[in-house]
């Protein structure tokens, strides 16, 4: 009965909204039908929306038939049942056709209302009856409904992601399109909103998505959510925070926060971050329910879901027609076992697709390699030195040249170039040439002397760190495994996050509208680093001049193969760059995680740009949307976009991948949660006991990663190096120095069994052995 009684609520309210009241003969909800009449009510207007404030005018006007001084005016509440009415007849102010007054808050209650009004004849007839019913919802911002999604009153833009926020796109990957109104946009100190036309282009969110919301006074300690020390909880059907595959209705595993770093504290968003990514094109739906505040007590729903969520109508078109699609949601949520009353919000959003998401990066990576017909990219050698230092002998430095697809000679600032062509779904369009440098090191264990003998050695590609640059392959770290285990080290600029890159990157956080300047170039930097490989590997590269070959036979001093090795952004990059890869197999990410929007805050890096986000978006709410927004376009240029194809699901000719990850436990730069969902995400199996017991705060440390079942293993595997730094935080915090301890991020790259398990998985296909002799891995911190 209950069933059948929200189905008939939901068809009275789709019927109201749609015909309206229509005078005379109408059916008035609770009322009855009014028979034809003398009697108008032109004031408010039938099927009207009141203001927030509750001032509303009042006109009811009579035929001549009919008596001024008989005239009767109430005020109805309450649908679908009458829950009270007021006469308001005592403060009419008649005059010779009808009468007018003024309503107030205070006779109005939230939902909708019915004005009555009747009036009689001379004779002493039967009273004839007039009716205009609206709709009043001083909590509800009605005039931004279309661009403001009325679920959660605080920001506009919240809750996030959100499938409200996009159109109808049968052209796309997803069938949607993102959707931005440029009011709709957080805006900075400058008073500027982000221009959302690129993001725009988008056909879903972030399969990484960083969901968030605001909800007053919640306590998720009381709620019972899931943190992150326990992310299997979050799988429980009883749980209060849920997120589940709308098509499937898998419940996926994610953890609840609030942000530690708001300022002031009341104004702590809600973040729900999911465990494993997303897969590409689905849709999910959001569940909260039975939420509390710190006393245990229940948090009342926000009003602007209650109207969804309780059948409440009202007269704002934007409004009712997502009423349908809610009605979707619950059902949905209802064969999934949540109940519909015990929701405090719920929405969905779809994720990006694979072609949105690697689409314009594929693009630029077959259509610049199909120039070399199966060759190497052209280059110039411009310096050689020789006798380097203890452990490498040769050093080269030169440049090699591109195809450019950004405007301009794509130095920092440029975006991609489409050729004029203004459609969302255009691909970049070649515009020339970029000139990139190189670095390559060639060790003494290769050859000692530049001489006989020569040992030729396999050939690896360095990513460097944040914002740096390729000298950091001349690192006393990267020469000494160099020389250690005999590989030739080459590396080139991160081109879009690279140390010319910095005031782009700055301005960005000043006006996120500058952020698609990084997301395009950083695309050409990964093309760039693509082709330095095809130079490493290929004979008719570097391997074709004298700086590379040595000994009286003029050997050369590469063997034909490359892998990748990078660390830190090299590693968070070096992930999508590992994706897209076509001329090497095997990668080792070194203190790697991957996601910015999960990374940022959590990094001791992120402070110094903290400093420039804040004053530029001071609103604290603001923020939260700013990391999640900007992931959307980040996805495209950093592994957490590529995650899905890195390893066994490898994009269209392109080869299947394995990586090696190795993580610093209690990194203060890169968060060790973000490397946990990245190893879930590709597959990559941990390296047991992993941790010291104790050492992890997590309930069940490595949930959801799948242990190493035997040794030698072949394939991807993420393995942590502990150097005695403690635990970090479990919110969005940073760890520093020192409360945290000594940093740890240096540590593994120099520790020797780290090198040693390194040099085995590179050198031999993807071999992963356990260099700690069973017990955790150590890494000797370095100061």
């Amino acid at each position: 009965m209950v069933g059948a009684r929200r189905i008939g609520m939901v068809a009275v309210v789709v019927a109201i909204v749609a015909t309206g009241c229509k005078v005379p003969g109408e059916w008035f909800p609770g009322h009855g039908t009014a028979a034809p009449s003398g009697v108008h009510v032109v004031a408010p207007a039938n099927k009207s929306q009141a203001p927030a404030s509750g001032e509303v005018g009042l006109d009811v006007r009579l035929d001549a038939d009919l008596q001024v001084s008989s005239l009767r005016v109430w005020i109805v509440r309450g649908w679908p049942d009458e829950t009270g009415s007021t006469e308001i007849t005592g403060r009419l102010t008649r005059d010779a056709h009808g009468a007018t007054a003024q309503l107030h808050a205070a006779d109005l209650k939230p939902g909708l209302l019915t004005v009555k009004a009747s009036a009689s004849k001379p004779d002493g007839s039967d009273a004839e009856l007039g009716y205009a019913s609206f709709s009043w919802e001083p909590k509800v911002d009605t005039a931004s409904a279309k661009r403001c999604d009325p679920i959660a009153a605080r920001k506009c833009l919240m809750p996030f992601p959100n499938d409200f926020f996009t159109v109808a796109d049968p052209t796309s990957g997803t069938g949607r399109r993102v959707h931005f109104d440029p009011k709709a946009m957080p805006v900075n100190s400058k008073g500027a909103p982000i221009d959302p036309t690129e993001w725009n282009r988008n056909d879903g969110f972030s399969p990484g998505a960083m969901i968030v919301t605001y909800v007053p006074g919640l306590d998720l300690g009381t709620t019972g959510a899931a943190p992150v020390t326990d992310i299997g909880r979050s799988l429980r059907p009883d749980q209060p925070i849920l997120l589940f595959d709308a098509q499937t209705g898998e419940q996926w595993p994610i953890w609840s926060e609030l942000d530690s770093q708001a300022d002031p504290v009341d104004q702590k968003t809600l973040i729900v971050r999911v465990a494993k990514n997303l897969p590409e094109g689905h849709r999910f739906i959001v569940a909260m329910r039975n939420l509390r505040d710190g006393s245990g007590k229940p948090i009342p729903v926000e009003r602007g879901f209650q109207l969804y969520r309780d059948t409440i109508p009202t007269f704002t078109p934007a409004i009712e027609n997502r009423r349908g699609h809610f009605e979707q949601i619950f059902d949905r949520l209802g064969q999934l076992g949540v109940a519909r009353n015990s929701l405090n919000l719920a929405w969905d959003f779809t994720v990006a697709s694979e072609q949105n998401l690697a689409g314009r990066m594929l693009h630029i990576r077959d259509d610049a390699f199909a120039t070399l017909h199966g060759g190497a990219p052209a280059f110039t050698v411009t310096n050689v030195q020789d006798n380097v230092d203890d452990q490498i002998f040769r050093r080269v430095t030169g440049t090699f040249t591109v195809p450019n697809y950004l405007t301009g000679d794509g130095s920092p600032g440029n975006r991609f170039n489409y050729g004029g062509n203004p459609a969302v779904d255009a691909l970049p369009v070649r515009n020339g040439d970029f000139t990139a440098g190189f670095i390559c090191n060639i060790p003494r264990s290769v050859s000692a002397t530049g001489g006989d003998p020569v040992s030729p050695a396999r050939g690896a590609i360095y990513g460097h760190g944040l914002l740096g640059n390729p000298d950091e392959v001349n690192s006393d770290a990267q020469r000494d495994f160099s020389n250690q285990y005999r590989m030739v080290y080459c590396a080139t600029k991160w081109s879009g996050f690279a140390d010319e890159d910095l005031g782009v990157a700055a301005s960005a956080l000043v006006d996120v509208s500058n952020f698609p300047k990084v997301a395009d170039r950083t695309q050409q930097g990964f093309l760039n680093q693509l082709f330095l490989a095809r130079l490493v590997k290929s004979p008719q590269g570097f391997a074709s001049n004298p700086a590379f070959r040595m000994g009286s036979a003029a050997t050369p001093v590469l063997d034909g193969t490359v892998n990748y090795d990078g660390n830190s952004q090299g590693g968070v990059l070096g992930g999508a760059l590992t994706a897209l890869a076509t001329d090497w197999t095997h990668s080792v990410l070194g203190v790697t995680g991957m996601n910015y929007s999960t990374l940022l805050q959590r990094s001791s890096d992120f402070d110094t740009y903290s400093a420039i986000l804040k004053p530029s978006y001071p609103d604290e709410l603001d923020r939260m949307v700013w990391y999640s927004v900007v992931q959307m376009l980040w996805d495209r240029s950093e592994a957490n976009g590529y995650a899905e194809h890195m390893t066994d699901d490898p994009y269209p000719n392109t080869p299947r991948h394995q990586v090696l990850m190795h993580v610093a436990f209690g990194d203060h730069q890169v968060a060790n949660v973000t490397a946990d969902v990245e190893a879930r995400t590709i597959g990559a199996r941990v390296l047991l006991p992993g941790l010291a017991p104790g050492r992890s705060t997590d309930v069940k440390p490595f949930w959801g990663i799948t242990p190493i079942s035997f040794l030698p293993w072949n394939g991807s595997a993420i393995v942590y190096w502990d150097s005695g730094t403690p635990a970090p935080p479990t919110g969005n915090l940073a760890p520093h120095e020192p409360a945290y301890g000594t940093d740890p991020h240096e540590s593994p790259r120099r520790a020797p069994a780290a090198r040693a398990m390194k040099s085995t998985f590179l050198q031999t296909g993807g071999t992963v052995t356990d260099t700690c002799g069973g017990a955790p891995c150590l890494a000797p911190l370095v100061p």
